[in-house]
């Protein structure tokens, strides 16, 4: 660093097996430690550390000395399609009538956690669910609020923070949701925050910039990826509508210090090139922050992560 160059954010970028379907989970985590990341969200399904297959234990400590070998950190996370159901993406979840469909879910997101404790994991990643037909809202928050009690005790006993999301079209779409789940369960210490920056640029009310500071207390996971407001899309980088250097910025000065973590589930089939492209320029995004923190930003030329204005005119 020279004399009048400011000092780099502190975070840690990760990118995220589910944007890494076509590869072996070694190969995958070889690839983004070669291109530089420092850790992995690592989703359970049955291409990566399937959490039903046998011997759950002994692969997790193959894992997790592969993680360590390459310098990796990890997230762990549940969003997995067709982990427990072939016929219903992300079913059954927390909200589905049938108790014993709930119990397998709960089920899940337990094992993810004893997962997450024998990788290190900084957080376990999960979330409401739609809701089911024929349900009312009360019903739905009832059952969810139920279901998170044993995970929450797990999660408890192994040290390991769980980091809700808000997911659009879900029960719980939006901070204000989580806060409704976090004070209808007593305000539980395990209990976190995933924040996806790109559903606050596609839903809630504030820029993205804004709901990184409002959810700061809460923050345990950061998945980040570019969109636009009212289409839930996840999309590479430059694609969508969101200015990420006072992102960036503001999430530098919350203090979390886990993983920042690139999400995009539906670009495996050119995974590695989408890998390469995230780093360098979340980095220059990055830059680009420290300058203007530092106030010594120049005007953005075209083309730059800044150029693209926050927010959006479309309702």
């Amino acid at each position: 660093m020279t004399a009048h160059e400011p000092p780099a954010l502190p975070l840690r970028f990760g990118y995220g097996t589910n944007g890494l379907t076509d590869l072996r989970l070694d190969d995958a985590l070889g690839l983004l430690a070669d291109l530089g990341y420092e850790g992995v969200g690592l989703t359970l399904d049955h291409m990566h550390l399937d959490p039903l297959a046998p011997d759950l234990a002994a692969r997790t400590r193959h894992v997790a000395r592969r993680l360590d070998a390459l310098g990796l950190g990890v997230t762990v996370e549940t969003g997995a399609r067709y982990v427990l159901d072939p016929r219903r993406k992300h079913g059954p979840s927390l909200l589905d009538p049938d108790p014993d469909d709930r119990a397998r879910r709960v089920d899940l997101l337990v094992r993810a956690v004893q997962v997450a404790a024998d990788l290190g994991a900084h957080a376990v990643h999960c979330f409401s669910g739609t809701v089911p037909d024929h349900t009312d809202e009360d019903t739905a928050w009832k059952r969810l609020t139920e279901a998170f009690g044993p995970v929450l005790d797990a999660a408890s006993a192994a040290g390991v923070p769980l980091a809700v999301e808000p997911e659009p079209g879900h029960l719980l779409a939006t901070l204000a949701d989580f806060h409704h789940l976090r004070r209808a369960l007593g305000d539980p210490e395990p209990l976190g925050l995933t924040l996806d920056i790109g559903h606050c640029q596609c839903l809630e009310p504030l820029a993205p910039a804004d709901c990184v500071r409002e959810a700061a207390p809460w923050l345990r996971h950061v998945q980040i990826e570019d969109m636009r407001r009212g289409v839930h899309e996840h999309l590479p980088f430059g694609d969508g509508e969101i200015d990420f250097p006072p992102v960036l910025a503001a999430l530098a000065a919350t203090g979390y210090r886990g993983l920042t973590v690139v999400e995009l589930p539906r670009h495996s089939h050119a995974g590695p090139r989408f890998a390469a492209h995230s780093l360098p320029y979340l980095r220059r995004a990055a830059h680009l922050a420290a300058e203007r923190t530092a106030g010594t930003s120049a005007v953005p030329s075209h083309g730059d992560p800044s150029a693209t204005p926050e927010g959006s005119s479309t309702p």
